[in-house]
């Protein structure tokens, strides 16, 4: 018992580091989430740099499906892609309901939503604009 949670302990240090992720140059990581996404008719892919606005990812892509079970079946492809690249472990959170699923691939996080959803949430306007910078008052 004690050695199964000492291996548990390990791999929750080892998923938190990312350190099972395979390192992929971020523009092949990118292109391979991309090109999965089309290939299975994706709607409205945007890509999102965020460089410099986050410490959780560089790149967000964005995506929609037509339905909760076209959803699933988007995510359920990239998390395919990424595994044949080598990539051991891929969160996924979302896949019971398919409204929204996040797909996280370390560098990269996925979101594929019903477009309704996506409306709603608007991530594209949220990580897109540039806020005012403000003076600090002394």
């Amino acid at each position: 018992m004690q050695d199964v949670v000492k291996r548990l302990a390990k791999r929750r240090k080892a998923i938190a580091t990312k350190a099972l992720f395979s390192k992929l140059p971020l523009s092949k990581l990118e292109r391979l989430i991309l090109t999965s996404l089309d290939r299975h008719k994706a709607e409205n892919i945007v890509s999102i740099d965020l460089t410099g606005k986050s410490d959780f990812a560089d790149r967000m892509v964005i995506a929609s499906g037509t339905s909760g079970r076209h959803i699933g079946s988007l995510a359920d492809r990239v998390v395919e892609a990424l595994k044949k690249a080598g990539y051991d472990h891929v969160p996924v959170e979302g896949q019971e309901g398919c409204d929204w699923v996040l797909v996280d691939a370390g560098d990269i996080v996925v979101h594929i939503f019903r477009p309704e959803i996506r409306s709603y949430y608007n991530l594209e306007k949220m990580w897109s604009v540039e806020l005012p910078e403000f003076e600090v008052m002394a």
